[in-house]
């Protein structure tokens, strides 16, 4: 949010404003996240009037758009499919289009799942750039930077897309120029940012181009572009210009560069180069006009992303645990909500509950979700003030999606009290609440589609109790001390559950022999390996239809887990 505050608000603004100013500029739009804040909270009617304009002439252009650019090793399929379907669902009904192309530059590595994904969701061509350093340098010496992946075995040639990795200086202007002191090749001017942040989140800003400086700055451009044309097969070279959140004063930008330009089609029969504004849709088809032959490449993927020797990028897939596993216990909890949400619906289209009101509190969980797969956000590269938004953000969807859970339980079961029905969201931590001889109920969904045999755990405040079904019989549940609190007690229900429905379930408070086994508590502490010849040879099996664990009952670790 305070990003928001701080540029994007400017950079799309302006933007709109510069490019309404010369038909002949462009600029690409990424992420949704951002431009949404900004249509639904700072657009005026004529600034929205004049997006659609700009779409509709084809000087603004959308890529990806999805949520966010998502990363591509620590996320889910089913959650890049979230964020993509979430972004193109708004762009589909406020501007009736789809995106063609993607702009996957910054996620550390790029996998073979993604150009599948991309060319599933309908997208012409891919584009990436962080990989492996060494691949890179060799795929410049060969011109091999471009070709059509064929990201799924099985689906082969069916959903391949032609795919662009950017060359080693990556999606960036160059940051680095042979002469002066420049802090960095952005000709973007002097900008006052309202309270920049003092760890540096905005990039340096350098002087704009003059009629002093002109020549010089053209000169430099075009020997970057020619070093970059002979990494490429066609003459066709992807010049970004900018860098992030580098276009906070559009208005310099496209001075800048329309001196540039104009300065280098006057002299191009000198300079040996022509230049002109594009979107990746202008780029992209004037590769198709080539008419070439692409190299195919199968389904290796580009992980680990490496940027020198000894330093690969794999401590992202572990760091800042606790905030992956939230986000993926908040995707499943989305998951449940919106198909017991659907089928509510639809054998109830006459529920007092409020449609408005239920589609409102998934949207929240929706969003937190979608904006959570961001290549600097479930990854654990962000701040920790970024991490605990992404956490704020989480834990309000998912208190909303748990309330409307408990609603439509509620509504189902005919029940006039909330406290006739226990669910998590309302008493949280300290065991199931009622009174000692009050009954409550434990409603159980299955989200899958298929049957499912499993323990539910439920923090209760006594031990002695049972546990019934719908028809009265009693139903294998055992107590355990807690390990969370000394208060309270965990109760485990086995239940059989049918795809995609929900039973119920009452605890009792009872005495005597039908109460809950109670467990006892036994801890295996690891055994020292002396007397050798004394050991076991044998190993302790446990499975189930799916899996088999060993322990070695020498040191009372596991052995093994094999796949049945």
């Amino acid at each position: 949010q305070e990003s928001m505050k701080a540029y994007a608000a400017n950079v799309y603004t302006s933007v709109v404003e510069e490019l309404g100013r010369g038909k002949q500029r462009r600029f690409i739009a990424v992420e949704q996240e951002f431009f949404r804040l900004w249509w639904d909270e700072v657009a005026t009617a004529r600034q929205k009037q004049q997006v659609h304009q700009l779409l509709r002439e084809g000087q603004l252009e959308f890529v990806i758009g999805g949520q966010v650019m998502h990363d591509e090793a620590v996320t889910l399929i089913d959650d890049q499919i979230l964020q993509l379907t979430e972004g193109h669902g708004f762009l589909y009904e406020t501007f009736g289009i789809r995106p063609q192309f993607s702009w996957h530059v910054d996620p550390f590595g790029a996998s073979a799942t993604t150009p599948t994904l991309f060319a599933l969701a309908g997208f012409n061509a891919h584009l990436i750039s962080r990989i492996d350093y060494d691949l890179k340098a060799a795929m410049q010496k060969n011109k091999k930077l471009q070709f059509v992946w064929q990201g799924s075995p099985s689906l082969a040639d069916s959903q391949e897309i032609f795919t662009h990795v950017m060359d080693q200086y990556s999606y960036c202007t160059p940051s680095q120029i042979p002469f002066s002191n420049r802090s960095g090749f952005y000709w973007d001017g002097i900008a006052v940012f309202p309270d920049p942040p003092r760890d540096g989140v905005y990039p340096n800003m350098s002087l704009p181009v003059t009629t002093a400086n002109l020549q010089l700055y053209a000169q430099t451009m075009v020997e970057n572009i020619k070093e970059r044309a002979a990494w490429f097969q066609t003459r066709d070279v992807l010049w970004p210009w900018g860098c992030d959140k580098q276009f906070f004063n559009a208005s310099v930008q496209f001075s800048n560069m329309d001196l540039l330009l104009d300065y280098i089609n006057k002299h191009s029969e000198e300079l040996g180069v022509t230049a002109q504004y594009a979107t990746l849709g202008d780029y992209f088809q004037a590769l198709y006009s080539r008419n070439l032959t692409w190299e195919i490449r199968g389904s290796q993927d580009f992980l680990p992303y490496s940027t020198e020797p000894f330093q690969a990028w794999t401590g992202f897939y572990t760091s800042r645990s606790t905030l992956k596993g939230f986000a993926r216990r908040a995707s499943s909890l989305l998951y449940a909500g919106e198909s017991f949400f659907t089928q509510y619906v639809l054998k109830h289209p006459a529920s007092s509950l409020c449609k408005w009101k239920a589609l409102k509190q998934l949207q929240s969980l929706r969003w937190a979700v979608s904006e959570v797969q961001h290549h600097d956000g479930i990854t654990g590269t962000e701040s920790p003030k970024v991490k605990e938004m992404y956490m704020k953000h989480l834990m309000y969807g998912m208190l909303n999606v748990k309330k409307l859970m408990a609603s439509i339980v509620l509504d189902m079961n005919h029940a006039k009290r909330k406290r006739d029905v226990y669910s998590s969201v309302y008493n949280p931590d300290s065991g199931l609440p009622g009174a000692a001889d009050v009954a409550q109920y434990v409603v159980v969904y299955n989200p899958l589609a298929w049957n499912i045999t499993t323990f539910v755990t439920i923090s209760v405040s006594h031990p002695a109790l049972g546990v019934y079904d719908e028809l009265g019989q009693p139903v294998p549940a055992q107590v355990q001390s807690s390990p969370e609190s000394h208060f309270t007690y965990d109760l485990y229900i086995l239940v059989e559950i049918s795809g995609l429905s929900y039973r119920k379930y009452q605890v009792k408070a009872l005495d005597g022999e039908k109460s809950a086994f109670i467990g006892r508590s036994v801890k295996y502490k690891r055994k020292d390996l002396t007397g050798a010849h004394q050991q076991s040879q044998k190993l302790l099996p446990v499975g189930n239809s799916c899996y088999q664990v060993l322990f070695d009952p020498n040191t009372n670790l596991m052995h093994s887990i094999t796949e049945r």
